[in-house]
This record gives structure tokens, C-alpha cells and sequence, in this order.
């Protein structure tokens, strides 16, 4: 059997950057292309490697994660007693979380909620992709809200919170709705993408179908209760989403107050 090399990963415009770090409670800026953590020898670089090469001695806890391509807020803790605190305020949903993310077509509609239940599609006929997901009437239950900041005739910028923390959520209400994240392999318009990306990399044929070689998500406000206070923390998207707002006529400033 002939095995193909493994294609070169994409890589980011900008390294990882601490946000802030007191008492125990730390924010970082993962960018595209790097993994929360590590999964397998080889898989490219790591936030959690990253930060334990800034801080080599001491706990170091990840909150909640990222997917590779998917840019912004990552929550750590670094004290035993912080890593706890913000763990059971995860499990309690007492974190709000806002991602901002650009989407194909035009969505006029300024406000919507989607709620439909997700799980893994499985493999069979129409999918030969093991961990692609899927609105399915026996996956969990998910709630996402979404409010619309800008519009083109291509392309729409939408502030988006999800309710429910379900691996993929955004990415497949999105899709779900008719308006897949703009760059997605996996749920834009064709799942093929993400087989000859695996394949081939990324190429000039993907880029002229995709616009974008990752998909356009960006995790940009964390809020939560810290030490008898509500605390707000802030992102702003990187480069590469930056040029795309402005190339498609998308810039505006944005707000969260919702």
C-alpha cells in the first residue's frame, strides 16, 4: 500500500499572545492553525505547549477549547484553586461566550435562534467523513443566537452566542440554517473540500471555492463572575478576517451589548 506524505499545515500570521494574567486567571489569543492541545506527535503547534514554554513550572489548566482553525479566546488557569473555580463555572454555563463570524450570502433578518439537536451524522452513503456532525433527531439538544452587524450581496458578518457548548455547534447551526461559516471544509458547500484538503493541501482550486483557508470564526468576548465581579474580556479579530471585511465591504464597528 502506498501512503501519501502528510501535507504541509497551513500556518498563522501571528503567534499566540497572553492577554492577561492575575492571580491564577490567565487569557490568551489562540490564531488560526494551532491547536488547543495536543492530540497526536507531529499535529502542529500548540497553544498548551506554547504557554507551558512561557510558564515551566506550576499548574496549567485549559477552560475551554478551540478548534484548529478557529481563532481567539482561550481561558486558563494557573493556580489549583482557579483552575476549580473556573472549571464549575464552565460545567455551569456562568461563562458568556460571543464568537463573531462571517458567513456566505446575505442574511437580512437582524436577530435569530436556532434550535435543533446535534450529533455525529456517522458514516453510510452520503457521509464517508468519521467526525463530521450534524443536525440529527437523536443528537444533544443546542440553542444558538445570532445577531446580524453587516451585509454584503456575497457575504454576512454575524455576532453569534452559543447557549449550549456542543463540539462543532456554530459551524453546523450555521450551515443547518443555509449559511455555512465562510472557509469551512467540513459544513461549507461541499464536505469534498475537507477530503482534498487532507489529500492535496491547501490549493488554488480550494481557495478560489473557499475564499478563505480557514473557516472565519473568531472567539471574541468572554464574560464571568471573578472575584465578586463581572469581568469582560475582548479579542479583536485578526488580520486575515480584517482584510476579508474589508475586501467584501463588511467593516464596522462592533459591539456586544446584547
Amino acid at each position: 500500500m502506498v501512503t501519501k506524505p502528510p501535507q504541509p499545515r497551513l500556518r498563522s500570521e501571528e503567534p499566540p499572545h497572553i492577554l492577561f494574567h492575575e492571580d491564577g486567571l490567565l487569557l490568551a489569543h489562540k490564531p488560526p492553525h494551532w491547536l488547543s492541545h495536543p492530540k497526536k506527535p507531529g499535529d502542529g503547534p500548540t497553544l498548551q505547549e506554547w504557554l507551558r514554554h512561557q510558564m515551566p513550572i506550576g499548574p496549567l489548566s485549559l477552560i475551554n477549547r478551540l478548534d484548529r482553525e478557529t481563532s481567539g479566546l482561550i481561558l486558563v488557569g494557573t493556580r489549583q484553586e482557579a483552575i476549580s473555580t473556573l472549571g464549575k463555572l464552565m460545567m455551569a454555563r456562568g461563562i458568556k461566550k460571543d464568537y463573531l463570524a462571517i458567513v456566505y450570502g446575505r442574511i437580512d433578518q437582524d436577530h435569530g435562534l436556532i434550535e435543533a439537536p446535534i450529533g455525529r451524522v456517522g458514516l453510510g452513503e452520503h457521509n464517508d467523513i468519521w467526525l463530521k456532525r450534524g443536525v440529527t433527531p437523536d443528537g444533544e439538544p443546542c440553542r444558538t443566537e445570532f445577531w446580524s452587524l453587516a451585509k454584503s450581496e456575497t457575504a454576512s458578518l454575524l455576532h453569534v452566542r452559543p447557549h449550549t457548548g456542543r463540539a462543532h455547534q456554530i459551524r453546523v447551526h450555521l450551515a443547518h440554517l443555509g449559511y455555512p461559516i465562510v472557509g469551512d471544509k467540513l459544513y461549507g458547500p461541499s464536505s469534498r473540500h475537507y477530503l482534498d484538503f487532507i489529500e492535496e493541501g491547501w490549493t488554488e482550486r480550494l481557495a478560489q471555492q473557499l475564499l478563505l483557508p480557514r473557516h472565519a470564526l473568531h472567539a471574541a468576548r468572554l464574560e464571568f463572575p471573578w472575584q465578586g465581579e463581572g469581568s469582560v474580556f475582548v479579542a479583536p479579530l485578526p488580520p486575515d478576517l480584517q482584510r476579508f471585511l474589508a475586501q467584501h465591504g463588511l467593516e464596522r464597528e462592533i459591539s456586544f451589548d446584547r
